[in-house]
């Protein structure tokens, strides 16, 4: 009876353990399937299948331009057009499957030219982040945050430091031009504020419309040099946004108006300057040495874009 028990034990042991094997098999076997098919997935992310959606307008145009080709061909071949009206798109996928691919540490990652304020969700995924990191990135623009400098994009905590190494070449961050940019643009600016943001904008009137030189901010009443350091990696002056200055066809009441000269005596005597010399020697230096402005105005006025003199 004994040895029969034992007996039934053993049996029974070892059914439970080839149970256990079958089981633990089963599991490997699920892991694999679904490992595969999230690849698969992934690879068809890369290289996605393809779904033709023909535009049905463009087709009815291009059936009505082009002429059969024989009495007996009633269908124009229309893959030999210059437009064609099928479209390659990749085709749908659940959520879940999305999910997958933009979560996988398979998924090939691009890198290419992007600006951090404005890039997509969807390049930022391309780009190897996933996509709650991309969303996360999006939720904070949202709120108004902005990328300034590369290194403000470094600081995010979803931006990691070897992801951002791979980055940072294809990182692009316009600069904000002075003569392109409104006060909102300038309030924007680390240690501008309201006050210097309209400055900022009177000032470029004042000059007839546009910047020619970053410096001539620190002509803006407490404008300091420590403020223009904290922004000069920030702010550029494109040349086609400057507008010449016509220093040597404004009447009196014109130039008295600009920074650089300030005042009616001084505007006078430049206009009675230019109609008393030849336009030759109409020049900043000329102005200098016939003591129609000082060497602080010759400085300003330096700065500036002039339009040349009008050949008479």
């Amino acid at each position: 009876m004994k040895k029969y028990l034992k007996g039934e034990i053993s049996r029974s042991r070892a059914t439970l353990v080839v149970v256990f094997v079958f089981v633990v098999l089963a599991y490997q076997l699920a892991l694999f399937v679904y490992k595969a098919a999230e690849r698969l997935l992934v690879l068809h992310r890369d290289r996605p299948d393809t779904v033709y959606v023909v535009d049905s307008a463009l087709a009815r145009r291009l059936l009505q331009s082009v002429e059969p080709q024989s009495s007996s061909s009633l269908t124009p071949n229309l893959s030999q057009t210059s437009a064609s009206p099928v479209v390659s798109r990749p085709s749908s996928h659940s959520l879940r499957a999305r999910q997958i691919v933009e979560n996988s540490r398979l998924r090939r990652v691009e890198s290419f030219p992007f600006n951090p304020n404005t890039v997509s969700v969807e390049e930022l995924t391309r780009l190897g982040f996933t996509l709650k990191q991309a969303q996360s990135i999006d939720a904070y623009r949202q709120k108004g945050g902005r990328f300034r400098r590369k290194s403000d994009f470094a600081k995010s905590y979803v931006v990691s430091d070897s992801l951002f190494r791979r980055l940072e070449p294809y990182i692009e961050i316009p600069l904000l031009d002075l003569n392109l940019a409104d006060s909102v643009a300038f309030d924007a600016l680390p240690g501008i504020g309201g006050y210097f943001a309209r400055q900022m904008v009177q000032h470029r009137k004042r000059l007839g419309g546009s910047y020619s030189d970053v410096r001539q901010l620190l002509e803006i009443y407490h404008f300091t040099q420590e403020k223009l350091d904290k922004i000069a990696d920030l702010i550029q002056i494109d040349s086609a946004s400057m507008r010449p200055y016509p220093l040597w066809e404004l009447p009196v009441d014109s130039l008295r108006k600009h920074p650089a000269i300030g005042n009616y005596a001084t505007a006078r005597s430049l206009v009675l300057y230019r109609e008393h010399n030849p336009p030759s020697q109409w020049t900043l230096q000329g102005l200098l040495q016939a003591g129609v402005i000082t060497s602080s105005q010759y400085e300003r006025l330096s700065l500036c874009y002039l339009k040349p003199p009008l050949p008479q």
